[in-house]
């Protein structure tokens, strides 16, 4: 059978060249490339065996492990769709998800038992349920499901599966800043373009026009890298395929939280030389460690430190900068949506969250209710697009997919929720999201600029950045904060050290400071657990 740009093949591809080379490393889990083909081959005969056919959806609900990449493989293999299941659902979120999704097969940790059961009577579609043990010993004979070893162990691993497609689905569940979660729908060929640069990230021939030619990707020593997020969140879940697919190791966070010094630990432990963030919220205690801890890692295989799908500010940047001066610090634009949308190079500092360069793909197209859309001229601004290799739309959701993909000038454009600006030398600044923008008397203020101004400030830790009612503006810029180990934090203070970076209209007039800034686990802002905390008043801060 033909090769085509469909993980599942070109995993396999890459499987038979090196396999006796390591592929996942999580806590005490080990595998080769031929061990992890191996066991998602009897994984996807299991899947078979009760039921999953091609096109069928399957929550995977873990925490950090191998299986969770292993259910992947396995989904991709069978030509099924693997679901990101978010481990903090409860109750209608965790029911919403199964329902959505329409998801007949499952895999999960064993603690998570009790929550199937409530949810289970009105999953209608659930067919299997497979349990990974732990070290909870939670009662599963609530519910019909099966013991992950026992499952594999009947199950031939040989490779004996139809052909399969580029335009097979990877549905990535996103929670977004509102709103219950939305299915991306990938074909995997505009995924493997759009969010694994195509097979290019690690070769100078860049990207592959042919999907045999990822063998040819594989080098001779391979790269060790760590994702720091959970697999649930897309730019671990996404940077984990990257590095499968170039024949690279990859290395998980078995710990439910991220604390520095066991990050450290690990990427000395396993030679790291890749370490890929989620923004400021992992920066902040990985650097914390190391300023804590001076010389206590040998760190000298990093050569790398990436961040994407949140705010990475300059001032943890250069922290980093400080730490390893030798590695390069990469500051990525995306999300679940459009997958890369480029590197900022750094080169207009204090302008925006960063700049990217405009391409034929790439561009800024208006969003005014009433009007046609269109591409902006030098000087405009509108929101941040992309055409090329992008989704089909949002699963079970026809009128958001409407909204989100548009067409101009007789091709389709995804529409960010990025605002950006069209310069005159035909790159593009990015500025935040254009839902949580701030209206403070007729001035835009985007909050995640005026975070990464205040993120230099020394005694202050994290912080999200919120409209709050203003008799006078209508709404004022408001910062709720979390202070670094004995420092002290207050109002004057903040704005001081705002104002070096940003116009004195975006400087916050009110400051809460609370133990710990709401974030998702993946490191993404709560805005809307960050208002609640402002109005209420509680931590108000003069």
């Amino acid at each position: 059978m033909a090769a085509h740009f469909n993980i599942a093949d070109m995993y396999e591809i890459v499987a038979d060249k090196v396999p006796t080379r390591e592929a996942l490393v999580c806590g005490e889990q080990r595998a080769t490339y031929g061990q992890l083909e191996q066991r998602a081959n009897q994984l996807a005969h299991y899947l078979a065996s009760q039921g999953v056919v091609a096109g069928d959806h399957v929550g995977l609900y873990m925490y950090n492990c191998n299986e969770y990449l292993e259910g992947m493989l396995a989904c991709f293999k069978l030509r099924a769709v693997p679901i990101n299941v978010n481990f903090r659902y409860v109750g209608e979120e965790l029911l919403y998800i199964f329902q959505n999704s329409n998801m007949v097969a499952c895999i999960h940790h064993r603690e998570f038992a009790p929550h199937i059961a409530v949810t289970l009577p009105s999953a209608q579609t659930m067919k299997a349920l497979v349990y990974i043990d732990d070290d909870s010993a939670t009662d599963t004979g609530n519910i019909p499901t099966v013991e992950y070893e026992s499952a594999l162990r009947a199950q031939d691993g040989r490779r004996d599966f139809s052909e399969r497609a580029d335009d097979d689905l990877f549905i990535l569940y996103t929670g977004g800043t509102t709103g219950m979660p939305k299915g991306v729908m990938w074909p995997h060929k505009s995924v493997f373009f759009a969010a694994m640069g195509g097979g290019g990230w690690f070769h100078p021939d860049g990207a592959i026009t042919e999907a045999e030619q990822i063998a040819t990707r594989v080098a001779d020593f391979p790269i060790i890298g760590i994702a720091l997020a959970p697999l649930m969140h897309g730019a671990c879940w996404w940077y984990a395929c990257i590095q499968l697919l170039a024949g690279n190791t990859v290395v998980l966070n078995p710990a439910r939280s991220l604390v520095g010094e066991e990050v450290w630990d690990i990427v000395a432990n396993e030679k790291v030389n890749s370490i890929s963030i989620v923004g400021d919220a992992m920066a902040i205690p990985l650097l914390d460690a190391l300023e804590v801890n001076p010389d206590r890692w040998d760190l000298s295989a990093v050569f790398n430190v990436g961040s994407g799908g949140a705010v990475f500010s300059q001032s943890k940047q250069d922290a980093f900068c400080r730490h390893f001066p030798n590695v390069f610090i990469t500051n990525a634009f995306g999300s679940s949506e459009s997958g890369n949308m480029g590197m900022d190079g750094g080169e207009k500092k204090g302008q925006g969250l960063g700049n990217v360069v405009k391409s034929e793909f790439m561009s800024v197209i208006t969003d005014v209710e009433g009007q046609p859309h269109r591409h902006v001229a030098a000087g405009e601004t509108g929101i941040f697009s992309r055409s090329g290799y992008i989704p089909v739309g949002y699963y079970n959701d026809p009128v958001k997919t409407a909204k989100t993909i548009v067409e101009v000038d007789g091709q389709n454009w995804l529409l960010l929720g990025d605002e950006a600006r069209l310069e005159e030398d035909n790159s593009i600044t990015v500025y935040g999201r254009g839902s949580n923008c701030i209206n403070t008397g007729g001035e835009k203020v985007f909050p995640e600029e005026v975070e990464q101004a205040l993120k230099g400030h020394p005694d202050l830790f994290d912080c999200l950045v919120v409209a709050t009612p203003d008799e006078r503006f209508s709404s004022k810029v408001t910062a709720v904060a979390s202070v670094r180990g004995n420092g002290a934090l207050c109002l004057a203070s903040i704005q001081e050290e705002a104002r070096k970076h940003i116009a004195s209209y975006k400087i916050p007039r009110e400051l809460h400071v609370v133990d710990e800034v709401p974030r998702a686990p993946s490191g993404k802002p709560n805005y809307a657990k960050a208002l609640e905390i402002a109005l209420a008043g509680k931590h108000k801060c003069n």
